[in-house]
């Protein structure tokens, strides 16, 4: 199946039976799993190398955005035919948790819904909410090991002493100023950042119940959803913020539409 766009009626026709060659977007196939975030990634729609900017921008903020999901029945079936393929690849009666972001968009909710429709009645669901700018915080031990103590071909340190406190200093002015932002700038404004991997806690979880039980789940299958990957940033961060997950537990992550490069932006 495909979606495309008609340019004359400015909308998007959906069609669940056939491919087509201007499809802008489409159903992945048996490609549709990578590795990402070193964890077995899922995503059941991905754009067209022809889909142009704007066309690929108003169809994520059209599914994203839209006032009501029941007065959109080819957008709920579009959901629907991505996570029935979903079900047939990784059997979702097997998952015992759903994680999700906080999202102002309502296709994380339907997703949610509809896969209960698959999985076994004590499937627990987590919401992970945005932090406040406050607290946000800054991996310096991580960024020095990676940058700062890099050294030259010829053993010695790429960056004098007083190189690296002029890096650090100018970090701490960085972080005063994402302080005083809002979290929707601090997103746009750090999501290319070099300093992006670094920047912490920008998601925490909803209730300290959600944190205990993270803390004291072992050898369970876990599903991390997100209505729209096309950097990864904040699927990154919901597993940052789940690191206290052991590695017993079995994690695998699905976005409804992705790309197979998902970390080439965010590497």
């Amino acid at each position: 199946m495909g979606v495309r766009f008609d340019n004359e009626e400015q909308r998007f026709v959906f069609d669940f039976e056939h491919d087509g060659a201007e499809d802008i977007v489409s159903l992945t196939g048996d490609g549709y799993q990578v590795e990402a975030f070193g964890k077995c990634f899922y995503y059941g729609y991905e754009f067209s190398e022809q889909t142009e900017g704007a066309v690929r921008t108003a169809f994520i903020k059209y599914v994203k955005f839209s006032p009501s999901l029941q007065d959109k029945p080819d957008l709920t079936q579009f959901i629907q035919k991505a996570i029935n393929n979903l079900s047939h690849k990784i059997n979702l009666y097997d998952y015992d948790l759903v994680v999700m972001p906080e999202s102002t968009s309502r296709v994380n909710q339907y997703m949610l819904r509809y896969i209960y429709r698959f999985a076994q009645p004590t499937l627990r669901k987590m919401e992970l909410i945005k932090q406040l700018p406050s607290r946000i915080s800054f991996d310096m031990d991580g960024f020095q090991e990676a940058y700062l103590d890099d050294v030259l071909e010829n053993g010695r340190p790429r960056y004098t002493e007083a190189q690296k406190a002029e890096v650090r200093q100018s970090i701490g002015q960085m972080l005063e100023l994402i302080h005083q932002k809002d979290y929707f700038t601090i997103a746009r404004d750090v999501k290319k950042s070099r300093f992006r991997p670094y920047m912490q806690e920008f998601l925490r979880f909803a209730t300290q119940a959600d944190e205990e039980l993270c803390r004291t789940i072992r050898q369970q299958n876990v599903l991390v959803i997100d209505d729209v990957a096309t950097s990864g940033s904040t699927l990154n961060e919901v597993l940052r913020t789940l690191r206290i997950l052991n590695d017993d537990n079995q994690i695998t992550i699905f976005s409804l539409i992705g790309r197979k490069d998902l970390m080439a932006e965010t590497a």
